[in-house]
């Protein structure tokens, strides 16, 4: 942990947002932070989004350009302005859950250039939806038209199994709120484009034996000693790299979790070993399923969530306008996402999607979760810029 300039985050109590979206919107980018401080403090793991949720909803529906709609702990802001083409711009607003001892509140280490907001969520990501409010609240009030209409979707469990996403309860129940010609999904990618997304399975892969007392445990059989084999499988697993329409992705096979046993004095019959296969988006659900029983031959394999990955699309005009016009003001070259995001489930629906917002997404999930703040004003500028067609790439 850094040692220097340690502070509070500037924010207020509670989570009326109102205020703080207008400071955001009218101030310079460093009013980002108080916003982004106060998305953060309400603290939202996955399943207990909706404060944060009433809170979005009450700063947009202030805003007379947008027509808001919610659905369950998700929120829906579109402006209506006639234009030929409509763009997606959304983002999770739940988090996983929080270190021991806490990572909130938030705090603001450094001052300038240097300037970090550490906390949950800073990076995974809400980082991205402080963002996206900002430029929801900015973008259709007079003077600031884009030159898209502009869907902004701030949505529930996207941490945990696909079921539960409120991404793809909207696609079931409403998906007219996610039609569109283009998505941008505001994940963490350090402020550059990160194209498509892995697969994600998990699997759970069981060891029988037989019961019995551990003063005699050669009258059983003992299922966690059965396991054995599974984890050194694991443990001598090479995950692929895998090069996708250009772009090369990095494949993980992992043991996430282990179970057994009913007492400390019985011999166990049972053992469940949970693991996360992380795949290119070249593979199919079914290729992938394919793979982890030939990996785990010989023993009972059963499929327990599953999420098919997306390629990178960076071919698809808009795509690849909003990625030269990103680009020609934050540096680099478009990069894979390794983790899974809702860019599949947007590519499912037949709308081009690419990965952008603020965040080293190597700190996704870690304990010391921070965003640089100048992160925050530079995805700000470059996805205003675009929408309102004044980018580098020209009219968008």
């Amino acid at each position: 942990m850094p040692s220097t300039d340690t502070a509070p985050a500037p924010r207020r109590p509670g989570t009326d947002l109102r205020a703080l979206v207008q400071e955001a919107v009218d101030g310079p980018g460093t009013d980002l932070v108080g916003l982004l401080a106060a998305v953060c403090d309400a603290e939202s793991v996955s399943g207990g989004e909706a404060a944060l949720a009433d809170a979005i909803e009450a700063a947009l529906a202030a805003e007379p350009h947008l027509e808001v709609v919610r659905d369950g702990d998700c929120v829906v802001a579109r402006t209506a302005l006639g234009r030929a083409r409509r763009v997606v711009v959304a983002g999770h607003i739940d988090t996983v859950p929080l270190s021991d001892p806490p990572n909130l509140p938030t705090r603001l280490v450094g001052e300038g250039d240097d300037a970090a907001l550490w906390g949950r969520g800073t990076v995974d990501m809400k980082g991205g939806v402080a963002v996206m409010l900002a430029l929801a609240a900015e973008l259709g009030r007079p003077g600031s038209e884009p030159a898209s209409d502009v869907t902004w979707v701030f949505y529930d469990n996207e941490e945990v199994e696909a079921e539960k996403n409120g991404l793809g309860r909207l696609a079931r129940h409403r998906p007219d709120l996610l039609s569109g010609d283009f998505a941008i999904l505001g994940e963490p990618s350090d402020a550059g484009i990160e194209g498509g997304c892995n697969g994600t399975m998990r699997v759970e892969v069981r060891t029988r034996g037989v019961a019995a007392h551990s003063a005699r445990a050669w009258t059983g059989s003992n299922a966690i000693h059965a396991a054995a084999p599974v984890l050194a499988r694991l443990a001598a697993y090479e995950p692929r790299e895998v090069e996708v329409d250009g772009l090369v992705y990095r494949e993980g096979l992992n043991a996430v979790g282990i179970s057994g046993g009913v007492a400390g004095n019985v011999v166990p019959d049972r053992c469940t070993v949970t693991v996360n296969y992380r795949f290119a988006p070249a593979l199919s659900l079914a290729g992938a399923e394919a793979h982890l029983r030939e990996v785990f031959d010989g023993f009972e394999v059963e499929v327990t969530d599953a999420a098919s990955g997306a390629r990178p699309g960076l071919d698809d005009p808009l795509a690849r306008e909003f990625a030269d016009a990103v680009l020609a003001l934050t540096g680099g070259a478009p990069k894979p996402k390794y983790g899974w995001t809702d860019v599949a489930r947007f590519a499912e629906l037949g709308v081009p999607a690419v990965n952008f917002g603020p965040g080293d997404p190597l700190l996704a999930h870690k304990d010391d979760e921070h965003v640089p703040v100048r992160q925050l004003a530079l995805c700000r500028d470059a996805l205003r810029a675009w929408l309102l067609g004044t980018g580098p790439a020209g009219e968008a």
